[in-house]
């Protein structure tokens, strides 16, 4: 079993101490019973207008995604007819990391 954290918990108790004020922004993410990757990335861009500008940069190049994100991102990509540039852009990625990707999944 993958030791994965426990993203719900994270956020909730993050949301009720430093921003009860965004509960409601929140509620339809963590009403879900698990969280996928892609909801931690609404999740940390739903706050990133609160967070200062370092911590923006530090997250932003200590994320990983596992392969099933990496697919929901590329059919994400497919269904809303974006190109590399576009998706990137949306995912606040790299356009190299995007065709890395589509080289190695598709």
């Amino acid at each position: 079993m993958k030791n994965i954290p426990d993203y719900k918990r994270i956020y909730t108790d993050l949301i009720n101490e430093r921003y009860p004020e965004k509960k409601e922004a929140f509620k339809a993410i963590l009403s879900q019973k698990d969280l996928s990757l892609l909801d931690v990335i609404k999740c940390s861009t739903i706050l990133t207008d609160v967070e200062d500008k370092n911590a923006v940069t530090f997250n932003q190049r200590h994320r990983c995604f596992d392969r099933q994100t990496i697919i929901e991102i590329l059919d994400y990509q497919k269904e809303n007819g974006y190109n590399n540039t576009q998706l990137a852009r949306h995912f606040k990625l790299s356009r190299n990391t995007i065709a890395k990707w589509k080289k190695k999944f598709i």
